[in-house]
């Protein structure tokens, strides 16, 4: 078999393995569907829970009591 032969081949064995389809024209638009999944999987907008601000508060005192830190802190970024 050539090049040819076998593209046509597969191409046969495609055409017999992917059912063409038959009714691809929408019945509704699907926007506003779209709308209400994206609105159920939002995550709400949650407080900063009270670790962060700990560890905010702790970088800060590091960095003001430890200036020379500023640029390791920078370099690690």
């Amino acid at each position: 078999m050539n090049n040819e032969e076998n593209a046509d081949h597969l191409k046969a064995l495609l055409k017999q393995a992917i059912s063409p389809v038959k009714d691809a024209e929408l019945h509704r638009d699907l926007w506003p569907q779209m709308l209400g999944k994206l609105d159920e999987q939002a995550v709400p907008v949650k407080h900063v829970p009270w670790l962060d601000w700990t560890l905010a508060a702790i970088l800060s005192a590091v960095l003001f009591l430890f200036p020379g830190a500023i640029p390791v802190l920078l370099y690690q970024l």
